[in-house]
């Protein structure tokens, strides 16, 4: 037990270690408060005055809730050490975090925008103090839990920090190799003479490799055999790469160095995020200074990228599900456009569905006003793109294998390496299976928006025929009423016979709309059937078994390479722990290949030809409307050419009567006939009668003629569906 006058800690319990001091878990004397303390030890009273007092008078100047908070300086009681009393991150380190197989390929999305807000936040902190950190990486981000449960990161271990202007510069050498700016480096790590200063923009350089190691849990530079087996590779990666590259690598014994200019596609992080994050990654990744981005403009583009909000967007036709960063104030254009540049869909062919409601764009609003969404309740997008699916990359490939000797260290990290790969499985087999639902619910939406446009049409249709069978009616009632002349006129007779070809020719659209109907009925009984199949899928629950019983066999891996060795019985036990892993992991693979990624590539193919059958019946539908409001506009205007003959038969009948009132009395015929006054009134009863039926068939017109422009029409350019 070692202890200062407030604070005792037991030497067990061990934090961390440097070369100049550790740092322990202890505990206030009186309060109980859990506490860490770093002591330093008698390497680092070798060290200048001045410098053994920087870090308590850099952490006295901070104040803030991304950097470690310094609670007291003590001293110990017998070989009065220094020690600095500061705050407990009972979570361990960003490098722990990293560490754990189940961010062997990088941090979840939602993770990695905290690490990036809270390093923003506690790096703006230290520039407004003028202070540079010189050790940036991330064994000195420390992680706390918040009483919500959020994750708080914080920067710590002030040891190499310095106060520094802008324009200041300093020759000193300090930090973590693989994090080193590369100038730093040539010096520290290859002890080659020169005579370069260093500036404030050597932290950037730490930020940009600690961000693409939390980003996909690899260094962004590897050399054969590793960096602190290949240091002149290592240095020549850092300095020949090109403009915009963010990582090198060399794949094999002096082969030649590759270069990528895009976060791998194992990466957790989604396009629409790594759109913004890659060039701020480019920049900050710099080798000259001249080049490389300054602190204003780096607080600048990360803050842009987290003022943002995401809306989730599920394209329908690609399958695939999308994260579109906008900021809030962006309007529904600015929103259309980045979902272009993700899905290459052209905003005038962007149609949205939420939640089963058709989605009112209107490209001059504030983006703000488009719903909440959820990566499992996201905008549905519906275009004409083909479907193409999930990119990824199988697990199986970054599997290493065993060694087939005992060897406690080797063991640990390839049992690590598939535990891995195992949860990269995981994750993948869920989202494989969400995209499945996803496709599903939003092809069942699409029904019901065509199944009510059916519906809405064929109540037009029906309406129509009944006026045209109602008005075909009345004029056969008053033929036989006693007006032969109207049989005679021929425009009378052939409008006629052309409303009946109307009324047949809706007769036939009302049985094609039920028709189609009835196939989409069916369509949509296989998508229930499909999403039973979905939620009934086992495959998840099979691989986070196989995942369970790995990571037992991973964690006595871990407590057994602790150990200089093991006894025979032990290592017999050990021996077949690797055996069960390896079983475990096949397993794994296989239901991952045969139960998700088979099933998956076989639902794109359903899914393709079910979107085929969507945009058929979508056209045929269009093209029915289209005949139905014709239809309705040849009736209408035949109605109306039917009106003005009744008319002028009625101001004929009207003359008749004049001169009848003249004229002598006519001869009595053998069967009564209309009087003239009885047929005025009938002719004057159609005339109106056919103005009404004129005037409803303009209203079915419009009717129709909206259906068929929200089918053949985007919302980005009429609003609706």
């Amino acid at each position: 037990m070692q202890s200062t006058a407030n604070y005792l800690w037991h030497t067990d319990d061990l934090l961390g270690q440097g070369a100049t001091a550790s740092v322990y878990k202890a505990r206030n004397k009186k309060s109980g408060e859990l506490v860490a303390v770093k002591v330093f030890n008698t390497t680092s009273y070798l060290r200048p005055r001045e410098v053994q007092v920087r870090e308590f008078e850099v952490l006295r100047k901070l104040n803030h809730q991304n950097i470690i908070k310094l609670f007291a300086v003590e001293e110990t009681g017998g070989s009065r050490q220094k020690v600095l009393v500061m705050e407990y991150c009972s979570s361990g380190s960003l490098l722990s975090v990293l560490e754990s197989p189940e961010n062997a390929f990088g941090l979840p999305e939602d993770e990695f925008l905290v690490v990036l807000r809270c390093v923003v936040a506690g790096m703006n902190h230290l520039r407004e103090n003028g202070i540079v950190h010189r050790d940036i990486k991330p064994g000195n981000i420390m992680r706390l839990v918040g009483e919500e449960g959020q994750s708080i990161y914080k920067l710590t271990d002030f040891g190499a920090a310095r106060e520094l202007d802008d324009d200041e510069k300093f020759v000193s050498v300090y930090g973590t190799e693989e994090y080193l700016h590369p100038d730093m480096y040539e010096r520290a790590v290859l002890r080659k003479p020169q005579q370069k200063a260093f500036g404030v923009t050597v932290d950037l350089w730490s930020i940009g490799v600690t961000l693409y190691h939390a980003a996909t849990g690899s260094l962004p530079f590897i050399p054969f055999g590793g960096p602190r087996r290949n240091k002149e590779i290592m240095y020549r990666i850092t300095t020949e790469k090109p403009a915009g590259a963010i990582a090198g690598a060399q794949r094999r014994e002096n082969g030649p160095l590759e270069w990528s200019y895009t976060l791998p596609i194992t990466c957790q992080l989604s396009l629409g995020l790594q759109s913004q994050l890659v060039p701020i990654l480019a920049n900050i990744l710099e080798v000259e200074q001249a080049k490389c981005w300054g602190f204003d403009q780096f607080f600048a583009e990360t803050s842009d990228i987290l003022q943002r909000v995401v809306i989730h967007v599920f394209s329908l036709s690609q399958a695939v599900l999308h994260h579109v960063y906008i900021h809030a104030h962006n309007t529904i254009a600015i929103f259309q456009e980045a979902v272009h540049k993700q899905t290459s869909v052209a905003p005038r062919h962007q149609e949205y569905l939420f939640e089963g409601h058709l989605c009112v764009l209107e490209p001059s609003i504030s983006a703000q006003h488009i719903a909440h969404t959820t990566a499992s309740s996201p905008l549905t997008l519906f275009s004409t793109a083909i479907p193409k699916g999930l990119a990824f990359r199988d697990p199986a490939l970054d599997v290493p294998k065993f060694v087939p000797k005992v060897d406690l260290q080797a063991d640990y990290n390839t049992a690590k390496g598939v535990l891995g790969a195992g949860y990269q499985a995981l994750r993948l087999a869920r989202v494989l299976l969400d995209g499945q639902e996803l496709m599903l619910r939003g092809l069942h939406w699409v029904m019901e928006v065509l199944q009510a446009t059916c519906r809405r049409t064929l109540e037009v249709v029906r309406t129509s025929l009944l006026y045209l069978s109602s008005s075909l009616g009345t004029e056969r009632s008053s033929s036989v009423a006693g007006m032969p002349e109207i049989q005679e006129l021929k425009v009378a007779a052939e409008l006629r016979s052309r409303l009946r070809t109307l009324a047949e020719v809706l007769s036939r659209c009302s049985q094609n709309i039920m028709e189609t109907q009835e196939s989409l009925s069916s369509l949509s009984q296989e998508l229930v059937k499909s999403r039973d199949q979905v939620h009934e899928d086992r495959s998840i629950q099979q691989i986070q078994c196989c995942l369970d019983k790995m990571n037992f066999i991973y964690k006595q891996f871990k407590k057994s390479r602790m150990r200089p060795g093991l006894g025979y019985n032990e290592e017999q036990i050990h021996k077949l722990d690797k055996m069960n892993f390896s079983h475990l992991a096949k397993r794994l693979l296989q239901v991952f290949q045969e139960e998700c990624v088979q099933k998956y590539q076989a639902s794109l193919v359903t899914h393709g030809k079910r979107m085929r059958v969507v945009h058929e019946t979508r056209n045929h539908l269009r093209l029915v409307g289209c005949s139905v409001a014709a239809c309705n506009t040849e009736a209408q205007g035949v109605q109306e050419s039917l009106s003005k003959i009744l008319e002028e038969l009625s101001h004929q009948l009207l003359q008749d009567r004049a001169k009848g009132a003249q004229a002598s009395p006519p001869p009595i015929a053998p069967y009564p006939s209309p009087t003239p006054k009885d047929l005025l009134l009938h002719m004057q009863e159609l005339c109106e009668g056919m103005k009404l039926l004129a005037s409803d068939l303009l209203d079915n017109n419009r009717i129709i003629e909206r259906t068929v422009k929200d089918l053949g029409d985007p919302l980005g350019s009429t609003g609706v569906w």
